[in-house]
C-alpha cells in the first residue's frame, strides 16, 4: 500500500503552478523556445502559450518573456523570477515527499 499525494498551487481561484507547468518552464529554459518545449511535452503550442499566459498573469513578476526577431531570430526565456519559482516549487516538493513518507509509514498497516 502507498498513499499518493497530488498537489498544485492556486492563485485567485485559478491553477497557477503544478508539476506539468514546472516541467514546461524547465523545458523553455532549456530550449529557449515554447514550441520546442511544447513538442517535447506532446502538447500544442497554443496550450503551452495559454499555460504561460496564465502563469505570467497570476505571478507577481514576469516568469517567461518572449524576445522578438533580431539577427539570430526570436526566442523565449525564463526570467530570474521564473527560475526562483521553479526552485521554490522543488523545495515544496521535497517537503511534501518527506510528509508523504511519514504518513505512509504511519498508516502502512491501517488499510
Amino acid at each position: 500500500m502507498e498513499i499518493k499525494i497530488n498537489y498544485w498551487i492556486d492563485k485567485k481561484n485559478k491553477s497557477f503552478l503544478g508539476k506539468g507547468r514546472i516541467r514546461l518552464l524547465k523545458l523553455i529554459d532549456k530550449y529557449g523556445s515554447i514550441s520546442k518545449a511544447a513538442k517535447e511535452m506532446k502538447m500544442s503550442y497554443r496550450a503551452a502559450w495559454d499555460a504561460i499566459d496564465i502563469i505570467n498573469s497570476l505571478s507577481k513578476k514576469e516568469v517567461v518573456e518572449k524576445q522578438s526577431g533580431g539577427k539570430g531570430g526570436g526566442g523565449t526565456y525564463l526570467t530570474d523570477y521564473g527560475k526562483k519559482l521553479i526552485k521554490n516549487f522543488e523545495n515544496l516538493q521535497k517537503d511534501i515527499n518527506e510528509f508523504k513518507k511519514k504518513i505512509n509509514e504511519k498508516y502502512n498497516d491501517k488499510f
